[in-house]
């Protein structure tokens, strides 16, 4: 009981002190949340929540490229641009080529990552900004993408292609989405035990076990009911699960393996993660390379989702709705902190503050206005965070 008075009291004092984490976005949602079903009390429907999750899938995919990028402190202006050229690849490739569907799916990939280690060669070896690479990539990669798709500029993806039908048409047997679940909190709660151990061998503080199980059940407990309030109309789309599989994955990349250690010391300092023998060109390199890797994975979900491809994927507000996204879920412009989970957070406040707005009849003006000005708030309370932090010796 003492150790978790002594957690509880070290948690309260860091968020004080500007580690808010998640905190505000999560307050915020529900927030969001709240306020639509008031104005419009289909909008927590069965129905439209099962749209909003597969709205959230193909861009949040690429939030969690540029998740990475910021990170270390840098920006990559033409994830729409890649995302809209792997589109056009999986798209030619599929119809006026007759690839099979695999190696449609690989070139487009394999093209996206390519634009990545261009970027990271560019960066590292002459030192400009990243700014400026990915500005002029975003209307390089966009002039890519339109040579592609060839003068008629449109592409209609077959209805039958497996792509489509992942992205529109498979949700997950009720079972299998209670099973994942399951998993989903039986491995946070086995992580939880092990770090227990490792703190315990080494001499420090740490969390009553009662309290991580609680944690884990807890977890499961509104899983499980997610999945039985989804399960009355079409259930859990495969497309959404696998855009949470991909950020579980980062985030155990990020916090788990030497490499995501290094990408939040390059981060924080990149003087000083080169004295502590980073290779930092590497940690770049592979970063954007990442980063437009899952920006070309997002143009795929998008295109089976729309079923076609032209000359407006990946452009329009993509870019900005990913990098906002990105911002919005916590993740510093400053580089150092943030997490993969910010990807999912921040895509879902964007996508239900657009969703809530089409249900009222609203134009896409007064969403561009409030995505905005949420936009700044995540901005203001970063910048606020992160003086506090220093202030308290903890930047």
């Amino acid at each position: 009981m003492r150790a978790r008075v002594t957690s509880l009291v070290d948690d309260a004092r860091s968020r004080l002190t500007g580690n808010l984490g998640s905190l505000p976005v999560i307050v915020g949602l529900v927030v969001i949340w709240a306020a639509f079903q008031v104005m419009n009390p289909s909008f927590l429907s069965a129905d439209n929540l099962v749209n909003l999750t597969l709205q959230c899938a193909a861009t949040g995919t690429i939030a969690i490229g540029v998740v990475l990028v910021l990170l270390l402190g840098q920006i990559d202006l033409s994830v729409g641009s890649v995302s809209g050229l792997s589109a056009a690849i999986l798209g030619v490739g599929l119809t006026q080529l007759g690839w099979p569907l695999a190696l449609a799916i690989v070139s487009a990939v394999a093209a996206g990552a390519a634009v990545g280690l261009l970027y990271g060669v560019l960066f590292t070896r002459f030192g400009v900004p990243s700014f400026i690479i990915t500005l002029a990539g975003l209307l390089g990669v966009l002039g890519l993408q339109l040579k592609v798709l060839g003068p008629n500029g449109s592409i209609n993806l077959p209805a039958d292609s497996p792509i489509v039908l992942f992205a529109t048409s498979w949700f997950l047997p009720p079972w299998v989405a209670y099973l994942l679940a399951a998993l989903w909190a039986g491995g946070i709660f086995t992580a939880a035990v092990l770090r227990r151990r490792r703190r315990l061998r080494a001499g420090l503080t740490t969390s009553p076990l009662g309290w991580q199980a609680a944690k884990a059940g807890g977890l499961f407990a509104l899983c499980a009911l997610a999945v039985a309030y989804l399960a009355t109309n079409r259930g859990v789309g495969v497309m959404f699960v696998f855009f949470i599989v991909l950020v579980a994955v980062m985030h155990v990349v990020l916090t788990r393996t030497r490499w995501g250690r290094e990408v939040y010391a390059v981060g924080g300092s990149v003087e000083a993660a080169r004295r502590a023998g980073i290779r930092v060109d590497r940690v770049y390199i592979s970063v954007f390379v990442l980063c437009s890797t899952f920006a070309a994975v997002g143009g795929l979900l998008a295109a089976g989702r729309l079923m076609s491809v032209n000359l407006n994927s990946g452009a329009g507000d993509t870019n900005l709705v990913a990098i906002a996204a990105a911002v919005i879920g916590g993740t510093s412009l400053f580089g150092g902190r943030g997490s993969a989970w910010s990807a999912l957070l921040g895509i879902a406040v964007i996508q239900s503050i657009s969703n809530g707005l089409t249900l009222l009849n609203l134009d896409s003006s007064i969403r561009y206005m409030i995505t905005g000005g949420v936009l700044l708030l995540a901005v203001i309370i970063d910048s606020l965070s992160r003086r506090a932090r220093a202030a308290h010796g903890q930047a």
